[in-house]
């Protein structure tokens, strides 16, 4: 009778049970090898790029994923590129740059300094954006802008500054509509199929790896742009971040955060007043 119980074909619940172990011992495993913790992202997020990578490696199960992520590094890459949330372009939702440009600059215009922290910025597009408005408001000199991502071949991307030209019909489209005031063309030269931004829009840019998750607070900033990060954490890994966020920002600073996101049912939540409710962007009160 015992035999019997253990031959049969799992059902389907019994089949999802085994893939969420397989899934919660393959994220416990990555963390206790590679020290990147993923075990609070959320689930749908990350069963789908599991999925993807079990696919892109000819497998058969998770665990078999768990076996070469632990003995094949390059596995383990292909595993964290899939992980890191490279959906982005420039001028990304532009009225939220529209509001940035409007309203919190002239707040900040006469500041003796400015430090921004751009989180979460994949290959560059938004932190580039950024360079481009702040120049035209005559403060980019003044701005150092810190841009992290826990992927370091992503990061590597972003310093080069270069992207496909074929995105820039968007991208001129975005900048306009985000109060552009010259032609966007001036800011990039086109190369083949390829654009080159001008390296002076990188002067004052720091790229450099951080892990939301394990990483602490590394400085003190005016402004913290962490746009369509958080929507892929589970709400216990939401509220580390928000911390995080919360003992990097000054008093008066300034949190950008994405469309579906928000500060609401957050311990943070009466740390902020809401700046730009449509846009996003809240104030730090106390």
């Amino acid at each position: 009778m015992i035999q019997e119980k253990w031959t049969k074909k799992p059902t389907i619940l019994q089949s999802e049970e085994i893939e969420r172990i397989e899934i919660d011992l393959l994220l416990e495993a990555v963390f206790r090898y590679y020290g990147y913790d993923f075990r609070n992202y959320a689930s749908p997020f990350i069963q789908r790029r599991i999925s993807h990578r079990v696919r892109k490696e000819n497998l058969t199960s998770i665990s078999a994923l768990q076996e070469k992520v632990l003995r094949d590094s390059a596995v383990m890459k292909g595993l964290l590129s899939d992980f890191s949330i490279n959906v982005t372009e420039m001028f990304r939702d532009p009225s939220f740059f529209k509001s940035f440009r409007t309203k919190i600059i002239p707040l900040i215009k006469d500041y003796p300094e400015i430090r921004i922290w751009h989180v979460g910025c994949s290959s560059g597009e938004e932190v580039y954006s950024m360079s481009i408005l702040l120049h035209e408001e005559g403060i980019y000199e003044k701005t150092r802008i810190f841009a992290t991502d826990i992927n370091k071949c992503i990061l590597e991307k972003a310093k080069q500054g270069t992207f496909p030209l074929d995105g820039m019909q968007l991208y001129t489209k975005n900048y306009f509509e985000a109060g552009g005031k010259r032609a966007f063309s001036e800011y990039y030269k086109a190369v083949d199929d390829k654009v080159f931004f001008h390296p002076s829009l990188r002067k004052n840019v720091v790229f450099a790896q951080h892990n939301l998750v394990t990483d602490q607070s590394f400085n003190e900033f005016d402004i913290i742009i962490c746009r369509n990060v958080l929507i892929y954490f589970n709400k216990v890994l939401q509220n580390h971040v928000h911390k995080l966020l919360y003992n990097s920002l000054s008093l008066s600073g300034f949190l950008g955060l994405g469309k579906r996101e928000g500060i609401k049912f957050t311990s943070y939540e009466n740390c902020y007043g809401e700046f730009d409710t449509s846009e996003k962007l809240y104030r730090k009160v106390k």
